[in-house]
C-alpha cells in the first residue's frame, strides 16, 4: 500500500510539474507575443530552425490545448506580424518566416496531424517522467537522497522541451528516409517500365522487318532453285555422249 501511495504521490508531483511547465510556456507566449516583426522573423529563422519548427505549437507559440478559435487568432496575429508587406525592408526573410507560420497553422487544421503533434509532446513528457522515476529509484537503491535536477520546474521544462524536439527530429528523419526510399523505388520501376517498352518496340520492329523481307527471301530462294535446275540440265546435256552413226554395208 505504501509503495502504491508513493507512486501515486510521484505521479501527482509529475502532473504538477507538467502543469507548471505549460504555465510557464503561457507566460513566455505572452512575453513573446509583443516581439517586433524582426524579432519574430529572427526567432522563426534562427539556426536549427529546420528542426525547431517541426513542432507547430512551438512555431505558433500556442498551448497544445488551445481551442480552434484561439489557434485562428494566434495565426492571424503572427502571420500579419511577419508578412512580407509589413517587412518590406527584408521581404525575402519575411516570406520564409510567413511560410513557416502558414505551414504550422495548416498542419494543425488537420485533426490527424494535430493529434500526431500532441502525441509527440505527450511522449516527450512521459519519457522524462520515466527517466525521473528511474533516477529516483537508483538513488533510493544506493541509499542516497532522491533529489534530481528535474525536480526544479525549469529543469523539467527544459528536459521535456529537449526530448520533444528530439522526437520530432527523429520522426522527420524517418519521414525523409521513407520518402527517399519510395522515390528510389518509383525511379527504378519507371526505368524498368521504359526498358520493357523499348524491348517491346525492338521486338515489334524486328517482326515488322522480318515480315516485310519475307517475300524477298522467298523470291530469292525460288530464283536460286530455278538457276540451279537450269545449270544442272545444261551440265547433263554437256556430258551426254555423241550419237554413233551406223555404217552402211555395200
Amino acid at each position: 500500500m505504501a509503495a502504491a501511495g508513493g507512486e501515486s504521490s510521484s505521479q501527482t508531483v509529475s502532473d504538477e510539474l507538467f502543469q507548471s511547465f505549460y504555465t510557464e510556456v503561457k507566460q513566455i507566449e505572452k512575453r513573446d507575443s509583443v516581439l517586433t516583426s524582426k524579432q519574430q522573423i529572427d526567432r522563426l529563422l534562427r539556426p536549427g530552425s529546420s528542426y525547431f519548427n517541426l513542432n507547430p505549437f512551438e512555431v505558433l507559440q500556442i498551448d497544445p490545448e488551445a481551442t480552434d478559435e484561439e489557434l485562428k487568432k494566434r495565426f492571424r496575429a503572427l502571420s500579419i506580424l511577419v508578412h512580407p508587406d509589413k517587412n518590406q525592408d527584408d521581404p525575402d526573410r519575411a516570406q520564409r518566416a510567413f511560410e513557416v507560420v502558414d505551414k504550422a497553422y495548416k498542419l494543425l487544421l488537420e485533426p490527424e496531424q494535430k493529434k500526431r503533434a500532441v502525441d509527440v509532446i505527450q511522449a516527450g513528457k512521459e519519457y522524462v517522467e520515466h527517466m525521473v522515476k528511474q533516477k529516483k529509484k537508483q538513488l533510493k537503491k544506493d541509499g542516497k537522497p532522491q533529489d534530481v535536477e528535474e525536480d526544479d520546474p525549469d529543469m523539467f521544462r527544459q528536459a521535456v522541451y529537449k526530448q520533444t524536439m528530439k522526437l520530432f527530429a527523429e520522426l522527420e528523419i524517418k519521414r525523409k528516409e521513407r520518402e527517399a526510399k519510395e522515390m528510389h523505388e518509383r525511379k527504378r520501376a519507371r526505368e524498368e517500365e521504359i526498358e520493357a517498352a523499348e524491348k517491346a518496340k525492338r521486338e515489334r520492329e524486328w517482326q515488322k522487318n522480318f515480315e516485310e523481307s519475307r517475300d524477298g527471301r522467298v523470291d530469292s530462294w525460288r530464283t536460286f532453285q530455278t538457276k540451279g535446275k537450269k545449270k544442272e540440265k545444261k551440265n547433263r546435256s554437256f556430258l551426254k555422249p555423241p550419237k554413233v552413226k551406223m555404217e552402211q554395208r555395200e
